[in-house]
């Protein structure tokens, strides 16, 4: 089953703060935080991987668990596996505006049209839950942004519950979504995976 869990890394923008779970990180992971100029985002580098490190000490998982980050804004996020050998992809995104040019020019046709069938207050919500789902699905492919966001197109079900219609013939397997929302967030979240079972709760740790 796959597990997912968020958490808020505003407490790591206070320098003392960060600095505690900094070092708790692999030698990898603190040059990668390294790396980034911001304040917010080192505290995501940081944040997102002691999450999953805790989440793996919760479930005592092995070294060859199946895991996904993903981080936006003040929030991090990972999803895990406890089967080994399936795909897991996961995405969140802080909803800002509507970026139409984004929706127009990278997303499929019906997936464009859909969003501009919609009254305009909807479509920056539609826009985001579009791009988790895109997202998510790519990360679960390892391909990431190598893959054309137009190689495959994201439909609906009766239940109006996200659907893969198309996707390369490459990835036979079949994979499922499940989205998330928690209160006060103001974020679209997806998980992609072909683990046959994802846990419908979004945990929450607090970091």
């Amino acid at each position: 089953m796959v597990k997912v869990w968020l958490a808020d890394i505003t407490p790591l923008l206070e320098e003392s703060v960060y600095q505690q779970y900094y070092r708790e990180l692999p030698a990898w992971r603190r040059e990668k935080a390294d790396k980034y100029r911001f304040a917010r985002d080192r505290a995501q580098s940081a944040g997102v991987w002691c999450l999953w490190s805790r989440a793996r000490e919760r479930y005592g998982l092995p070294e060859e668990t199946v895991y996904n980050l993903s981080h936006s804004g003040k929030y991090v996020l990972c999803a895990f596996s406890d089967r080994i050998g399936t795909k897991v992809g996961c995405d969140i995104e802080e909803m800002k505006e509507f970026r139409e040019p984004v929706a127009r020019r990278f997303f499929c046709q019906r997936e464009y049209e859909h969003i501009m069938g919609n009254d305009e207050a909807d479509r920056a919500q539609i826009f985001y839950r579009y791009w988790v789902l895109k997202e998510s699905f790519m990360k679960a492919t390892r391909k990431g942004m190598a893959l054309d966001l137009r190689a495959f197109e994201i439909g609906w079900n009766e239940a109006q519950e996200p659907v893969l219609v198309r996707k390369p013939e490459e990835y036979p397997e079949e994979y499922i979504y499940r989205e998330y929302t928690a209160e006060g967030v103001n974020a679209r979240i997806a998980v992609c995976t072909t683990d046959t079972e994802i846990d419908g709760e979004l945990h929450v740790m607090r970091l």
